[in-house]
């Protein structure tokens, strides 16, 4: 009689090895936006890049907070329980991820991670959590520069400019820096805004930008500003404004322009990050990383909006032109 060591042995051999492959890495996701995600799909597509498929190798478990705190904690402690291997959150999940003590998460934020504590240091996290940061003080300048070529008669600036967001001094001194080397005077009009419900103080700070009559408006980009970006561009084309952003979903929403990196590629590099931690490398040892290439993003239906003619050299050297929003 063949015993029960024997029969496996011979299934071992006789079956596929994958048969006997181990069970597919949990993986969490964590967003304070809704679904459809964007940002989830580039993550999903750097997923695949690096041979992972979902239901095969890897079960993705995603929870979207719709703009809401309380769902936002909740899904981070569902994620806890679910016991995924490792957590990616979406720009400002990454407030809620932090409560999750014992995973690793890896995190794209648009400002400074060390000042909330997310990390030590950039170049060593010390603790379970790392990522990329879109914080670029060269950008802050240089979306100046890009504004006045948009813009000749450009001699007051308004900066909208949410004091809620890590790093945000640090941006509004390189914005005022560029600003002076321009002859521009710059009218800083902060507000403090959760990304979560209603906009009074954004609602607040707008009506300063109105009273302040400037030439054009820089937008610097976070949390708050990204969740409100349709009604903020509905906002400058009203009041005949030519605005700036960091990112190209506020010029997808109707504002003039944006400077920065792209969100959908540094989604894609959070894959990498991932890649890592399941073969065993500790957030804590890998560095956050900063993009080093930005796009230029330009909105032609709003240009035309502003009865704005945008000079050749600037389209020319755009990375995409877009006709949509508001």
């Amino acid at each position: 009689m063949l015993t029960r060591r024997a029969i496996l042995a011979g299934l071992a051999v006789l079956l596929p090895a994958r048969a006997f492959a181990q069970k597919p890495q949990r993986i969490g996701w964590l967003s304070a936006g809704s679904d459809p995600d964007p940002f989830l799909d580039g993550f999903r597509e750097g997923l695949r890049k690096l041979g992972y498929v979902e239901g095969q190798n890897v079960v993705l478990e995603t929870r979207h907070a719709n703009g809401n705190l309380d769902a936002l904690l909740a899904g981070a402690a569902d994620l806890a329980q679910q016991r995924v291997a490792v957590v990616a959150a979406s720009l400002t999940a990454v407030r809620a991820a932090k409560v999750l003590k014992d995973v690793p998460i890896v995190f794209t934020i648009s400002g400074d991670p060390v000042a909330p504590g997310f990390a030590q240091t950039l170049s060593r996290p010390g603790g379970n959590m790392t990522g990329i940061t879109f914080l670029s003080l060269e950008v802050a300048g240089k979306r100046v520069e890009l504004l006045k070529q948009a813009v000749p008669r450009l001699r007051t600036l308004a900066a909208l400019s949410n004091t809620d967001h890590p790093g945000e001094q640090a941006e509004r001194r390189a914005t005022a820096a560029a600003a002076q080397a321009l002859g521009i005077d710059l009218v800083y009009v902060a507000f403090s805004q959760s990304p979560f419900g209603a906009s009074p103080e954004l609602d607040k700070a707008l009506e300063a930008v109105r009273r302040a009559q400037p030439d054009a408006m820089v937008v610097f980009p976070d949390g708050a500003t990204m969740a409100n970006r349709d009604g903020i561009a509905r906002f400058a084309i009203t009041q005949r404004l030519p605005s700036m952003f960091g990112w190209s979903e506020y010029v997808e929403a109707g504002g003039l322009m944006s400077y920065g990196a792209s969100q959908r590629e540094a989604h894609m590099r959070l894959a990498v990050f991932v890649d890592k931690i399941l073969k065993g490398a500790r957030a804590a040892d890998l560095p956050i990383e900063q993009p080093t290439k930005f796009e230029l993003v330009i909105n032609l239906k709003t240009a035309k909006a502003l009865g704005l003619t945008m000079p050749e050299t600037l389209l020319l050297r755009a990375d995409r032109v877009v006709d949509s929003g508001v």
